[in-house]
């Protein structure tokens, strides 16, 4: 009876506690996301349900291209074909794989980690509860049928799986049909990959029309997209140039986004480059596309809870459409004419909805999408507005996913090293083959004599006339000589921090040449290292082993 006593303050709930951001994910999906999905019909006009093996997998990457554009080369890499897609990545052929010029590719291959090699066809991989494929089901048996998941014990494949997909088609071959929602099932897996990779051939920038329906189905994650050039040592560099321009102007009419994709340059196979001008470009691009690839692992839990907040934020916009147009049906008669005139004023209930719920025009769905999906529906079955379940998401989005925020960075501080190893990502970066050894501040690591003391006997010449003072030059005498380089300030900031090894305000000669040396590196084009290797180190400043 006293119920009028208890404040909205006092009744608010506590955030819930969870142990790990997946089980967090899952628990707050199934009791406060889904009821809202399930009663307003979310998953007939968006996306199927998610089940626990989609906050469970690995991540997983996405190669889309048109056919002999190296999608499936990427993946297999090994030390003698260098082909750009699973055996790029992997060391290793997998089964089911098969490369050549003509469309090779005719199915959809996860490549995935197993104790044993091995191939699981498509209906038996969507009735395994383990896998995150279940609801692909609903695209049928001509789907189905192109659809297989090769296993393989591979050290790579312990991090990440990776989606091989047919090769897009272009000119006639587009007219002749999959049998199958090709666009969909790429929209489908789009939304729960870590990172989607477009690859186009230097050879081949033309987008088909199914090419540009595919980039189109791929809009809202925009932010998983990273597109490669490739075959790129096969072109002479002025017309490389005019080709990365070309594939950014195409990009740009069909991406409609502000921001400019990442596209990587390189030739990624291992055959000899044809035209070796660019060595240097394809190594440094081809170590940017590494490292992003390796972070997937560690930025996996964060992308899950940035899909369940776009998800959740979707299913809202979606209540208050399928809510407002059960409101405005009639109980009687006249359905069929209202269903018509509420369909094709859409647009217009858009516009109110986000007016009255302060909602962006980005969170509603497509709008001619929508129209077609409504005429096969019967608005009078729709369910009214229910505040209870909205209020359910609204405190999921202001307090549960808060508290799983932090839990996201407490696992990634838990976890560093989580980066995925094995296959191309090893011995990258190590050896005398890795990126940037012996060139520029690596210059001279291998050999026993200093290096800086080639150019030494030049670089004393000049620090006599800087008036040194028992044995050194002040920092106001060598800044005057430092700037005659023109490089920016905190460049020579940067080296003097270097150069200075004991920190004493001033240079000694060997310091002082160690900074004319570091000066050449940047010159020449080449990075300044955050720390001083021990090769650089002048020998009167090296510790002497105890």
């Amino acid at each position: 009876m006293f119920s009028w006593l208890g404040t909205d303050d006092r009744r608010k709930k506590e955030p819930e506690v969870f142990q790990t951001v997946s089980d967090g994910l899952k628990k707050l999906y199934k009791t406060k996301l889904l009821p809202l999905e399930e009663s307003y019909k979310f998953h007939e006009f968006h996306s199927p349900s998610l089940e626990d093996a989609d906050f469970d997998n690995k991540p997983m990457v996405l190669l889309v291209g048109q056919y002999s554009t190296g999608k499936t080369s990427f993946i297999r890499f090994n030390t003698e074909t260098f082909n750009f897609t699973c055996s790029y990545l992997l060391e290793q052929d997998f089964p089911g794989m098969r490369i050549g010029p003509e469309p090779t590719t005719d199915s959809f291959i996860a490549v995935m980690h197993g104790d044993t090699e091995g191939v699981i066809p498509g209906n038996a991989l969507v009735v395994d509860p383990k896998k995150p494929f279940r609801k692909l089901n609903a695209f049928g048996n001509a789907f189905l049928n192109r659809f297989v998941c090769a296993q393989l014990p591979n050290p790579v494949l312990e991090s990440i799986s990776v989606i091989d997909t047919p090769g897009i088609l272009s000119g006639e071959k587009q007219r002749i049909s999959r049998g199958y929602d090709f666009a969909a099932v790429l929209e489908w897996f789009a939304e729960r990959v870590d990172r989607i990779i477009l690859l186009f051939d230097a050879h081949k920038l033309d987008i088909s029309d199914e090419f540009s329906e595919v980039i189109k189905a791929l809009k809202n994650h925009e932010d998983k997209i990273r597109v490669v050039l490739n075959k790129a040592d096969q072109i002479e560099t002025q017309q490389l140039m005019r080709v990365y321009g070309a594939l950014m102007w195409s990009l740009g009419k069909i991406v409609n986004t502000p921001e400019v994709i990442r596209v990587y340059i390189g030739s990624f196979w291992s055959h000899p480059l044809l035209i070796p001008d660019n060595r240097k470009l394809f190594e440094a691009e081809e170590q940017d596309l590494f490292k992003d690839i390796q972070s997937l692992p560690r930025n996996a839990a964060l992308r899950k809870l940035n899909d369940l907040i776009k998800r959740a934020r979707l299913a809202k916009v979606h209540a208050y459409i399928i809510s407002s147009l059960k409101k405005d049906m009639p109980s009687v008669f006249g359905k069929e004419n209202k269903k018509k005139e509420l369909i094709a004023s859409l647009g217009d209930i858009y516009k109110r909805i986000e007016r009255e719920h302060q909602i962006s025009p980005g969170d509603f769905p497509n709008l001619k999408k929508m129209q077609d999906q409504l005429q096969a529906q019967d608005l009078t079955k729709f369910q009214p507005l229910k505040p209870k379940l909205l209020e359910a998401v609204d405190d999921m989005l202001a307090t549960d996913i808060a508290s799983l925020m932090v839990l996201v960075r407490q696992e990634e501080t838990q976890k560093p090293n989580a980066v995925v190893k094995g296959g191309a990502f090893d011995g990258t970066l190590h050896g005398p083959f890795g990126h940037g050894y012996g060139e520029g501040a690596g210059e001279g690591i291998d050999e026993a004599e200093w290096v800086v003391a080639r150019d030494k006997p030049a670089y004393d010449e000049i620090f006599y006339t800087l008036s040194p003072v028992n044995g050194k030059v002040t920092g106001a005498n060598v800044k005057k000589e430092m700037v005659k380089s023109k490089l920016p300030n905190t460049v020579l900031g940067k080296i003097w921090k270097l150069a200075d090894i004991d920190k004493d305000g001033m240079l000694d000669d060997e310091e002082f040449a160690l900074a004319n040396h570091l000066i050449k590196v940047k010159l020449e084009g080449h990075e300044l290292p955050s720390e001083l290797p021990a090769h650089l180190v002048p020998p009167s400043k090296r510790k002497i082993p105890e």
